[in-house]
């Protein structure tokens, strides 16, 4: 239960059950927590102290995100779904006031004329702008986060140097999400670390190296550009598959309890890589009117997904995680 002075699930749940909101504010303890199910299994109680951290992080988020989006789309199914719904409809309406209309013809190498749907660079720019807005939101929550956890007791000096000393812990966690591997289940390590890095690297590519990841040139196989995607595909569905396996059976402490935003985070980012899949295929297979209207329903499910679930919601974790190690270690 206790690790480098960080007594959890006790000391989070008695100050739960204290209402002592400002010392729960003020600690790191529920983001150092990764939902290994070993805590609920062994407890006497039967109080699934798990799942209590996990709605106790539910709350957190909702407490650093100003815009009071987070509380909305936690505590409200209306909100959560009728925000994907709008912002899946008015992608759909762009398309539709601005689409040029089908090109038949293919290209020399017999695939589908991708770009023509939408000039590139409307798309490029499209995506630096909502990288931008979430990048925004997630920094100014991560800010409060700070102010709250290490600043939130009262007075802390803490000396400037750490701040670099101890900032290779963020990319450090964030790229290898070692402490999932404490679990003992290693397998809970290796789906979770193949289902971030796939999301990761696909973001990357789509946001940073558009022009180059969505391109009418038909590539070889094992051109980095493919292998890339095939990666990210594979670690997306594989770590995809064993969520959605463990979360209908519920053997596991981890998957008994499933909130909306888990469901719908799961369902959403499957439906993204589905839809990417069928451009994908569609696309090479020198069929346009498939490419086209797999292209627009993948950005309908894919801009809603990002602007909603990385800055508000379930994806928002990635990035609190490894900031509370960090600041831990201040």
């Amino acid at each position: 239960m206790t690790e480098d002075a960080n007594m959890f699930p006790r000391r989070s749940i008695r100050l739960m059950q204290m209402g002592l909101k400002n010392k729960l504010v003020s600690s790191v303890d529920p983001w150092l927590c990764y939902y290994c199910g070993e805590c609920s299994d062994t407890c006497p109680r039967d109080a699934n102290p798990g799942e209590v951290l996990m709605t106790l992080r539910r709350y957190l988020t909702s407490l650093y995100d100003w815009t009071g989006l987070s509380r909305k789309f936690y505590t409200s199914k209306v909100w959560e779904l009728g925000a994907v719904l709008l912002l899946g409809g008015l992608v759909v309406l762009a398309f539709a006031l601005f689409w040029p209309g089908i090109t038949p013809e293919l290209t020399a190498d017999g695939g589908v004329k991708i770009n023509s749907i939408m000039p590139i660079k409307w798309v490029e720019y499209a995506d630096w702008s909502m990288a931008i807005i979430v990048a925004l939101l997630l920094i100014s929550n991560i800010l409060r986060m700070y102010i709250k956890i290490v600043h939130g007791t009262g007075a802390v000096r803490i000396p400037f140097f750490l701040y670099f000393k101890e900032a290779w812990q963020l990319a450090f966690h964030f790229s290898t999400q070692w402490k999932f591997s404490k679990c003992d289940g290693k397998k809970y390590w290796l789906w979770h670390w193949l289902l971030m890095s796939g999301y990761t690297i696909m973001f990357i590519m789509i946001v940073a190296f558009l022009p180059w990841f969505q391109t009418e040139e038909i590539y070889e196989p094992w051109h980095p550009q493919r292998l890339l995607g095939y990666y990210a595909t594979f670690g997306l569905l594989f770590g995809l598959t064993s969520v959605i396996i463990g979360r209908i059976r519920k053997n596991n402490a981890k998957f008994k309890f499933s909130h909306v935003s888990d469901w719908l985070f799961i369902i959403m980012l499957f439906m993204t890589v589905l839809t990417g899949i069928m451009v994908h295929i569609f696309r090479l297979g020198g069929m346009p009117m498939a490419t086209y209207y797999s292209y627009v329903a993948h950005l309908a499910i894919l801009i809603p997904m990002i602007m909603i679930e990385v800055p508000f919601s379930k994806w928002s974790h990635l990035a609190y995680r490894p900031f509370a190690i960090y600041f831990a270690n201040l």
